[in-house]
């Protein structure tokens, strides 16, 4: 009963202040990542309430994914490319050298790496608001993000092999290309053919919302197969829904996924977000963790917006592109639970690497809205 009212407090919460966010001018998400902050003064999250909200965030990017046009993502591939590219390592490498000083060689590498992904969960959202997600640059973000993550994980495990065994286990590297490079093509030029068959058959079941329910389990599955391959499970949300979004039942899917999503998952992530933000980070926080986090910020905009005005962009959109990439979360979470699985980070580095976290959630949504009003 207390997880129960814990969710309505939380949904009360999302959608109150997602309104006065809105009335303010202010992006929705803002607000409900207030709204949790504020609850998590008080109140912790519990396990449902966790998984609600990683259901949330499957939600979200496989409604992205819907919303996103294949044709368009194959013309931005090399921008994304660029983006994603030069944006990691300029992340890497800035990461690196602000650490250096104050955690040694080995620990810089580390949070070299775990500064790399990019979660643009956060701007998917803002960039629905403003009706700017099936632009060229959204879709950019969009893609860049997925290779992005890709090369997050590729040298976390070149690092982690490199602190744990004083080498590199390229096996290992070799296992993790062979299995991305199956799991993208299986889905860009395979998954539109079969998901028709398939829906077409369930569209037969003389249910209430059977092609919906079976949308949510294709949804669940490869996000889980996903994560089985040591990927992230974001990717396989989002993959699933951009292969749907290129089949005849992407309407139906989509409004009756929405209907679920935002009325009650989607705002629930971004409040347990908000929930997980430990005031005590920052309040205190040391001055590495604060340079720290304004490298991630300042990496991604130099770095990434480089990439996009390399790639033919002009500087207001490359800005935007880059802002774009800031966000950290659910990647870099789950970069975070590898490394202390695997004994090289410390407690120390866990409160710097979750500041930086969740810090870089915050400016995004005002920053991405100011440069879109410019």
């Amino acid at each position: 009963m207390e997880t129960l009212l814990m969710l309505a407090l939380m949904l009360a919460t999302a959608k109150l202040l997602g309104w006065v966010f809105e009335r303010l001018g202010q992006p929705i998400v803002l607000g409900q990542i207030l709204g949790g902050l504020i609850i998590g003064i008080f109140a912790e999250s519990t396990e449902i309430v966790r998984e609600f909200s990683n259901l949330g965030v499957l939600l979200l990017l496989f409604l992205a994914g819907i919303e996103s046009d294949l044709q368009e993502f194959r013309r931005v591939g090399r921008p994304s490319i660029l983006v994603a590219g030069i944006g990691v390592l300029f992340a890497f490498i800035l990461g690196f050298l602000i650490a250096y000083p104050f955690a040694g060689f080995q620990e810089a590498l580390l949070y070299g790496a775990l500064i790399t992904p990019t979660s643009v969960s956060i701007t998917v959202r803002v960039l629905m608001e403003l009706r700017r997600l099936r632009t060229r640059e959204g879709t950019t973000i969009l893609a860049a993000a997925v290779v992005d993550d890709v090369l997050g994980i590729l040298i976390l495990t070149m690092v982690i092999s490199l602190l744990r065994e004083g080498s590199i286990d390229y096996r290992t590297i070799m296992e993790i290309i062979v299995e991305v490079s199956g799991f993208l093509a299986i889905f860009l030029y395979l998954g539109p053919i079969f998901a028709e068959k398939a829906f077409k058959r369930i569209s037969r079941i003389d249910l209430p919302e059977s092609t919906t329910a079976f949308a949510i389990v294709f949804l669940i599955l490869f996000a889980y197969m996903a994560e089985h391959l040591n990927l992230a499970s974001i990717l396989g949300a989002y993959m699933v829904g951009l292969t749907i979004g290129q089949t005849s039942y992407k309407k139906q899917v989509e409004d009756h996924v929405s209907i679920l999503g935002y009325s009650l998952f989607i705002p629930i992530f971004f409040v347990e977000v908000g929930m997980r933000i430990e005031l005590t980070y920052v309040f205190h926080a040391s001055i590495f963790a604060i340079l720290y986090t304004a490298i991630a910020v300042v990496s991604k905009i130099i770095g990434c917006g480089l990439g996009a005005y390399l790639a033919g962009f002009d500087i207001k959109t490359s800005l935007r592109i880059g802002i774009g990439m800031i966000p950290r979360l659910g990647v870099e979470l789950a970069m975070l639970t590898i490394a202390l699985s695997s004994g090289v980070i410390g407690s120390e580095a866990l409160t710097i690497a979750i500041f930086m976290v969740f810090v870089t959630t915050i400016p995004t949504p005002p920053l991405l809205k100011w440069a879109y009003k410019r």
